[in-house]
């Protein structure tokens, strides 16, 4: 993305078609194997442009951003949002995953923080439950209980990768840093976050789909911080990042100033 407010993120590869859903040791033998009710590649129930039209979930996004301000954390509000959404979708479909799985992953990438409106602590746990009250009349239940596990469960200490759209999101939320989340330039000096976020000057999440890596890129100027300062603060969510992309197959790579360190 260009845009100069907020971090470039894109994703590059290959496309691939998913691989057929296999049947267990029960599966006839000849034919195709049966699928569920609401298999994977039926449309979602939700979509992202149905919960951005949602006036009580836009209110939620700007209170937990405007909590977060007070508590002195960096951006929350709908540029992270609509950044997370747009990169968990992309991130599932370059891995060749479904068109619905890649729906809910943006649907839960655009409601994660709302708990935030609440407090910043258990805000997974919190945002679930408010996303629940919001959506239960609205999505089906197939599809509403990923999108409640992945926003339950994206923060390294209280929750890790627990599906497919849960991984996504992870990836998404975390490749976020950058400076244009510092609310101000004063506290740089003082506030290791913030220091941390203003130092990067691009942060680029690169999917290659036939490697079958994910790799977060950073330009970092470290007159401003140190590249140790950000493993200091981050390294749970490096660890995170690691884990999610093992759950879609993949490897997560850590690269900053163009040398790969993870």
């Amino acid at each position: 993305m260009s845009d100069p407010d907020a971090h470039d993120s894109s994703v590059e590869g290959t496309e691939k078609e998913p691989d057929p859903i296999q049947g267990g040791p029960d599966a006839p033998r000849e034919g195709p194997a049966p699928r569920p009710p609401g298999g994977i590649d039926e449309p979602s129930s939700i979509t992202l442009e149905d919960v951005q039209a949602d006036e009580g979930l836009s209110q939620f996004i700007a209170s937990a951003d405007r909590v977060m301000d007070a508590m002195g954390f960096t951006e929350h509000g709908f540029r992270h949002a609509t950044l997370v959404a747009n990169i968990a979708y992309q991130v599932t479909k370059r891995l060749g995953f479904s068109e619905r799985e890649a729906t809910l992953a943006s649907v839960a990438g655009y409601l994660h923080d709302v708990g935030n409106a609440l407090a910043r602590d258990a805000h997974g746990q919190t945002g679930a439950v408010l996303v629940h009250e919001a959506l239960k009349d609205r999505a089906a239940s197939r599809d509403l209980m990923p999108i409640l596990s992945a926003i339950a469960n994206h923060e390294e200490t209280e929750g890790t990768a627990v599906s497919t759209v849960s991984a996504a999101v992870i990836l998404a939320d975390k490749s976020d840093v950058h400076r244009s989340r510092v609310r101000k330039q004063v506290t740089v000096a003082h506030d290791i976050h913030d220091r941390v976020n203003y130092a990067v000057e691009q942060s680029f999440l690169r999917v290659d789909s036939e490697a079958r890596t994910v790799s977060l890129e950073l330009t970092i100027d470290s007159g401003i911080s140190q590249v140790i300062e950000y493993f200091e603060i981050f390294m749970g969510r490096m660890q995170m990042c690691r884990h999610a992309a093992e759950r879609l197959d993949a490897r997560f790579r850590l690269i900053i100033n163009g040398a790969e360190l993870a």
